[in-house]
């Protein structure tokens, strides 16, 4: 099953894609999140719990883009309880560009911590059933004010480097009344980082992190492919600049998502009830890499199969003239 969400009035519906062009709404008021919580609540699954609410309501998708209503396929109504976080150094061939990215300063054949990381990974990222894995490189992204819709723009703060995207697979979770987090299905995500920043100090990770980002459109119910491969693309002015293809799916990485979701939720403050959590699970694939520079009005597009329509966003450059410094008051 495949869901999206849109907006109406002030909240939002969620809807079973039925084909390219139509879904049919969930009778449900608060959409997915609504309808996990009732799934936790029962013991069902969440598919049956959304199949109990479907209407004979359908919507024409391309009618809901148009009008500018399509939400991310997960909120929360308060969007400080959504949480956006991330791995990194994942996915087999993901080291070579981070590593070339640090390695700035070091002698010939010096390890990188990036290496260090990835070979960690490698070793002990996919343990055992019952065994705990390798930590790996996690970042924090920001709350539910920094996901942007599929097909809308993806602001880029004036201070900003670079803007440039990370095509990944994102898992959505649901944290139930007794504090045990519930993935509830899969997205498309565009991870989105200032790559440029990152490159100047690896100390500065933290800060290229703090961007906006997307998922959707669509949220896959259930588990999915162990190898996805799909294309990651930008159009400027109406023509196709880059592409590549891009590897994910748990058979294409160097941990587990068991083992990710473990080092993540082992966390209590990420464990607290109610709450919404999007993590990425990382990407081997960057335009950054390929030394593109990411210009305002940039279209990113990413698709897979098995996950429906592309995502879609377009790059919103904030530029400012004669920025000046935050100002603090003193209570």
């Amino acid at each position: 099953m495949r869901v999206i969400q849109f907006r109406e009035g002030a909240g939002v519906r969620a809807a079973v894609v039925e084909s390219d062009s139509t879904a049919r709404v969930v009778e449900l008021d608060g959409g997915v999140y609504a309808a996990a919580g009732i799934a936790i609540g029962s013991g069902e699954s969440l598919d049956s719990t959304i199949v109990k609410y479907l209407g004979n309501d359908t919507i024409e998708i391309d009618d809901t883009v148009s009008r500018g209503a399509l939400r991310p396929p997960v909120t929360h109504p308060d969007p400080a309880h959504l949480i956006v976080t991330g791995t990194g150094l994942t996915h087999l061939g993901s080291a070579g560009a981070r590593s070339a990215m640090h390695a700035t300063g070091k002698p010939t054949g010096d390890v990188t911590d990036s290496m260090k990381m990835f070979n960690l990974g490698l070793e002990n990222g996919r343990p055992a059933p019952g065994q705990i894995g390798a930590q790996p490189e996690w970042f924090y992204k920001g709350d539910g004010s920094i996901l942007a819709a599929p097909e809308a723009d993806l602001p880029v703060p004036a201070f900003a480097l670079d803007a440039g995207e990370e095509p990944e697979l994102a898992g959505i979770y649901v944290i139930g009344p007794d504090g045990s987090p519930w993935r509830i299905g899969f997205a498309l995500g565009n991870e989105f980082s200032d790559h440029v920043t990152e490159r100047f100090n690896y100390l500065w990770l933290a800060h290229s992190k703090l961007r906006a980002c997307s998922v959707g459109p669509e949220l896959v119910l259930g588990e999915i492919a162990g190898t996805i491969e799909g294309e990651s693309r930008i159009v400027r002015d109406g023509e196709v600049i880059w592409r590549k293809p891009f590897l994910t799916g748990e058979e294409t990485m160097a941990h587990t998502i068991r083992n990710l979701e473990h080092h993540h939720f082992k966390y209590p403050q990420f464990r607290r009830p109610g709450d919404v959590h999007v993590h990425f699970f990382g990407t081997a694939t960057l335009s950054f890499a390929d030394g593109i520079t990411i210009e305002h009005g940039d279209r990113f597009e990413i698709e897979a199969p098995g996950f429906g329509r592309p995502l879609r966003n377009t790059v919103s450059w904030t530029k400012e003239k004669n920025a000046t410094p935050v100002v603090v008051g003193v209570l």
